[in-house]
């Protein structure tokens, strides 16, 4: 297998023309043993999910065989008219695909270079990092999620300056058993970064530049847009906690209160770019001629290592947005904002779709739609090879997109509408018993003579405010309820 594999990286590994706007060269889908007409689904798919308001724009590449066979864009970069997307030059945010592009880039290469051991403890690399459990965390139980530590912390409520964030990072509690539990962690990302960092001697941006980025000509990635790309890059929220709407400017929160270079998101980047680097790895880990990672470090990684954890990467196992066609040697990963990257060694070939579906959609539900369209993608592109081992599989009468179940329906109304009504029917039997708990008390008070009238204007005074009270009381817990 590992000949193999060995065999299919130097076939796909030949010398590339780079394009003007960046990216792989072209070939036309039928000299690289695809359908055109198949491919022409994925059209169809994407710019449903933009007519159903899912997302204003997306930019696609799919790559086989060491050439890009199929590069859109679709819709804007907002909701206006003004700004087409194009897979060449349009900038999005990619959110947690930042874990991939780049922290567990950087990790690889360092790997290479013998500076780092997956199976030494994190203490090792960051000496603030220790104490209880901490101690027992290793480089490789962060790749997998597997750390024990928590999904996140909110560090922009509680840290006012990067140096605070990244303290309260080093802070977080381990609160299982490493390599016990699994809990996807943007924190455990974070110390990813942190290791980087600190075993190069240089900040993460600048590092994987150096090492990745300048050796692809990837001209087009970066953590932080210049003010000059601006305009190209697309948009994300309109009102965020920051309080002005985000445009080249990292989406994730956390990842903003860490600076903007964060080992869990920060990364910008165009379809285009991520073409070379997705067919780097196919390469296994050159392009162009140029050594980026090893081979062995490439299979290492992106085979599964924990559950359907691979080493920073993580594995199709017929879901994620990687469809239901890849083979079981896939990776990939995906981004809040409506990013994916998914990789099928065996088929020799990517696909990237990038979204900003964070940026005031229009749908309903639009994490529906991108995960329908994400899925749709990946099997369209699948579906479109003509000359798989397997066979031609037989393109289905429909894709998730065609039908658009749930798109715009609201999450849950049925049983957000039936949970209502059972807060307030309690609420209800809660002021019902109230009122018969304080009437019961008021008639067990049986006078012993008849009252004057003083007395008996005194006592009605006396019992007002109570029965008052618990009305006022009951009225106040179904109001919080509802």
């Amino acid at each position: 297998m590992f000949l193999l594999t060995a065999l299919v990286f130097a076939a796909a590994d030949v010398t590339h023309v780079a394009l003007p706007g960046g990216g792989l060269p072209e070939r036309e889908p039928a000299a690289v043993g695809m359908s055109a007409e198949r491919l022409s689904t994925i059209d169809r798919v994407v710019r449903r999910g933009v007519d159903a308001g899912g997302y204003p724009g997306a930019a696609v590449v799919v790559g086989r065989k060491g050439f890009t066979v199929w590069s859109r864009g679709f819709g804007t970069l907002d909701w206006s008219a003004k700004s087409r997307v194009t897979a060449q030059e349009s900038l999005y945010d990619l959110a947690s695909l930042t874990k991939v592009v780049a922290t567990t880039s950087a990790i690889m290469v360092l790997y290479d270079r013998g500076q780092i051991d997956l199976d030494a403890p994190v203490s090792r690399y960051l000496p603030d990092f220790q104490g209880g459990l901490r101690d027992k965390v290793t480089v490789r139980h962060l790749l997998t999620h597997r750390a024990g530590l928590p999904a996140g912390r909110e560090l922009w409520r509680i840290a006012k300056t990067p140096a605070e964030a990244r303290a309260a990072v080093m802070a977080s509690a381990v609160k299982c058993t490493p390599g016990a539990c699994y809990e996807y962690s943007d924190l455990g990302a974070d110390l990813l970064g942190f290791i980087a960092e600190s075993v190069s001697g240089q900040r993460l941006d600048t590092f994987l530049q150096s090492a990745i980025y300048s050796k692809l000509n990837m001209q087009d990635t970066y953590f932080q847009v210049p003010a000059g790309d601006v305009s190209r890059t697309a948009p994300t929220e309109i009102a965020p906690p920051r309080g002005y709407p985000l445009r080249g400017e990292v989406h994730d929160e956390n990842a903003f209160a860490l600076g903007g270079v964060a080992g869990h998101a920060g990364l910008f980047s165009t379809a285009a770019d991520l073409s070379v680097f997705a067919q780097m790895l196919l390469n296994g880990g050159s392009y162009n001629g140029v050594r980026v990672i090893s081979d062995s470090t490439v299979t290492l990684f992106t085979r599964r290592a924990a559950g359907r954890r691979a080493l920073g990467w993580d594995t199709c196992d017929g879901g994620a947005g990687c469809g239901q066609f890849m083979t079981e040697r896939a990776f990939g990963h995906t981004g809040f904002t409506g990013t994916s990257l998914w990789i099928d060694p065996d088929r020799q070939m990517f696909v990237i779709l990038l979204t900003n579906r964070v940026h005031a959609a229009r749908a309903r539900r639009p994490s529906k739609v991108i995960a329908d369209v994400r899925n749709d993608l990946a099997d369209a592109a699948v579906l479109a090879v003509m000359d798989d081992p397997d066979g031609v599989r037989a393109m289905p009468a429909s894709f998730r997109a065609d039908v658009a179940q749930d798109w715009n329906r609201p999450l849950r109304s049925s049983r957000t509408a039936s949970a209502a009504a059972r807060r307030r029917a309690a609420a209800a039997k809660r002021a019902a018993a109230a009122r018969k708990s304080s009437s019961s008390k008021s008639s067990s008070k049986k006078p012993t003579a008849k009252p004057t009238a003083a007395k008996a204007t005194k006592a009605a005074a006396k019992k007002a405010p109570v029965k008052s009270s618990a009305k006022s009381k009951s009225t106040s817990k179904a109001t919080a309820k509802k």
